[in-house]
């Protein structure tokens, strides 16, 4: 089957799941129509379509293409799969209303802005383990990004005293912070594992091309360690725990999405 045609079904499941999860967040009527499993099957059906899709355009005949839109897809996949599996025994399915309209973006712009930057083949087992890592700390920390500003969302809901039928439907705030930081806490020791593989396998972290990354993925493992600790010494929760948490993403993100977008967009194009 033709790879665009593929990706095109890979799309249209993704929004279709979460057009369901949004359905049943938003109005409570469409409940008995649309079951939960409904929105998680359909998700795991874009996650297989968009393997497939990737298998295509990551491995090519010089190596691993891990230019920024095949890498941003790349991550996107992790994040719902990671997503969905979760959503089988916990209710996390919430997430999906902002993060499978995101993958199916991630997968136009992969097919519609083909970028190149070939993963050195020759690179040691403990360099390829670093980056795998590194995607699945970033992609655990975008679901908690999400988890936080539906939290935020929540949280001032409550306070103003007008939880309305999207508020209702999402679990309680208690359960809702407990699976925030069991996210974090997944994330901050892959980021961990990441950062200290990095510095073993690579000759540098400090290389002029690589030493804005190292910066700021050790502020944003700053950020979130700090978070940790107040969080064990001091109970931070609530909007505390809300503004850490988005610090601390946008500071990764920067760290490996702009310096890929300023190597591979801006500089190569100069």
């Amino acid at each position: 089957m033709n790879n665009t045609l593929i990706a095109i079904l890979a799309i249209l499941s993704y929004l279709a799941s979460g057009l369901i999860i949004g359905l049943r967040l938003f109005g409570n009527h469409f409940e008995l129509r649309l079951p939960r499993l409904g929105g998680i099957t359909l998700g795991l059906a874009g996650v297989a379509l968009h393997s497939v899709v990737l298998y295509h355009t990551l491995f090519t005949d010089n190596g691993l293409n891990l230019g920024i839109f095949n890498a941003t897809s790349l991550a996107a996949w992790i994040v719902v799969l990671a997503l969905m599996l979760s959503a089988i025994s916990k209710p996390v399915e919430n997430l999906g209303i902002v993060l499978l309209p995101l993958a199916a973006i991630a997968l136009i712009l992969e097919l519609t802005f083909p970028t190149t930057y070939i993963f050195d083949p020759t690179a040691s087992w403990g360099l390829r383990i670093h980056a795998i890592i590194s995607l699945m700390a970033y992609s655990l920390f975008t679901m908690a990004a999400v988890q936080a500003g539906l939290l935020a969302i929540q949280d001032r809901h409550l306070h103003n005293k007008h939880p309305g039928g999207f508020v209702r439907a999402l679990p309680p705030l208690q359960t809702m912070e407990v699976l925030l930081f069991e996210m974090i806490i997944i994330g901050f020791i892959l980021l961990s594992i990441g950062l200290l593989s990095g510095f073993m396998f690579l000759e540098n972290m400090f290389a002029q091309h690589l030493a804005h990354k190292t910066i700021l993925s050790i502020a944003s493992w700053l950020v979130f360690g700090t978070l940790l600790w107040g969080r064990f010494r001091f109970g931070w929760r609530g909007r505390t725990a809300i503004r850490w948490t988005l610090s601390g993403f946008v500071v990764l993100m920067l760290a490996y999405f702009g310096s890929k977008a300023v190597v591979e967009l801006v500089l190569a194009g100069n």
